[in-house]
């Protein structure tokens, strides 16, 4: 008995998942679906960055030299004009020293030519060409002693900002260096910007004026409101290969934001916005088309859609508040 009971049971469950499984599925059980609704939708570009300055620069020698000597290191604060690193200047001084003779030489030469060997003489031809030779020797010498202290003063780099240095190689005197090998840079820490590196196919979104959040990673529970100051003309290529451009952010001073060069960070920039739109999630919408729940059939219907959330796309016509859309497959 007990036995036919048990083969009873068997069949009738047997029977069941057949049926549940072989049965025609609502639409309810066979697809995802999501209503027409009316909210809020911000349309967003997110790109990250990092804090720079606004005015930075990278001091270097024209000349191979001996470095003779250095007056700052890293994080020092310089000033406008305040020289921080020389070359040797013996040999250069030793050089407008023996063209500062020449000139002198000429220039007695070139009086003594003028006022006393053709002072009483008529001028001819032959004598002309002596004196445009003659003046052509002294603008020579002079041009010698002009290059001479050109490159005397270029020994001597001088910061042409006030900032904090934030490079020194070689941090110290007493070697032999390149103008590629000696690099001394200062920036500004007053005034910095923070600069996002942004996809060329968001970048149409983008203009000056717009609203953004930043989050840095060394501040994660803070967002600090921001506004796009500029976006370059001129296109980068990222780590990736990838065609981006530049879109700079300023940041004021802030006591609750001690702000570092380097520090990484998130900004999220607000491209438009709207108030109380038909809206529904980005999943439902295909080529501009639908698949709307209607009297237990489901039907396509073109869309004209707008601006795009993360998650929602707005709904311009063909639809209205409390239609029944499909949003994707249930999983079995």
């Amino acid at each position: 008995m007990i036995k036919k009971i048990i083969i009873g049971l068997l069949i009738l469950g047997a029977t069941y998942f057949a049926y549940q499984k072989w049965r025609p599925k609502s639409i309810e059980e066979k697809y995802e679906l999501a209503p027409v609704t009316r909210e809020d939708i911000r349309q967003t570009v997110t790109a990250s960055g990092k804090i720079k300055s606004a005015t930075q620069v990278d001091l270097k020698f024209q000349t191979s030299g001996w470095l003779a000597w250095v007056g700052v290191k890293e994080g020092d604060r310089v000033n406008k004009w305040q020289a921080i690193a020389g070359l040797d200047r013996r040999e250069l001084q030793k050089d407008l020293q023996k063209y500062l003779l020449d000139f002198s030489k000429e220039r007695a030469d070139f009086d003594e030519d003028l006022k006393i060997t053709y002072r009483d003489k008529a001028l001819t031809d032959t004598i002309g060409r002596i004196l445009q030779k003659n003046q052509f020797d002294l603008d020579k010498a002079v041009l010698d002693v002009e290059i001479a202290d050109i490159a005397l003063k270029l020994a001597t780099l001088v910061s042409p900002i006030s900032g904090i240095v934030t490079r020194a190689e070689p941090p110290v005197s007493g070697s032999n260096i390149t103008p590629t090998t000696a690099v001394y840079t200062v920036a500004d820490p007053d005034h910095l910007v923070f600069e996002a590196e942004i996809d060329e196919t968001d970048i149409g979104k983008l203009s000056a004026g717009q609203t953004a959040q930043l989050t840095l990673d060394a501040f994660p529970n803070q967002t600090l409101p921001l506004t796009v100051d500029s976006i370059n003309f001129q296109s980068s290529t990222d780590a990736a290969g990838s065609t981006i451009y530049l879109v700079k952010f300023n940041l004021t001073n802030d006591p609750d934001y001690p702000f570092r060069l380097g520090m990484n960070g998130e900004v999220i920039i607000t491209t438009n916005q709207k108030e109380a739109v038909l809206t529904l999630p980005i999943e439902a919408v295909n080529n501009r088309q639908v698949q709307l729940v209607e009297a237990k059939k489901i039907i396509k219907k073109e869309v004209a859609t707008g601006i795009e959330s993360d998650t929602e796309i707005e709904i311009i016509s063909g639809l209205e508040t409390g239609q029944i859309v499909v949003t994707g497959n249930r999983s079995k």
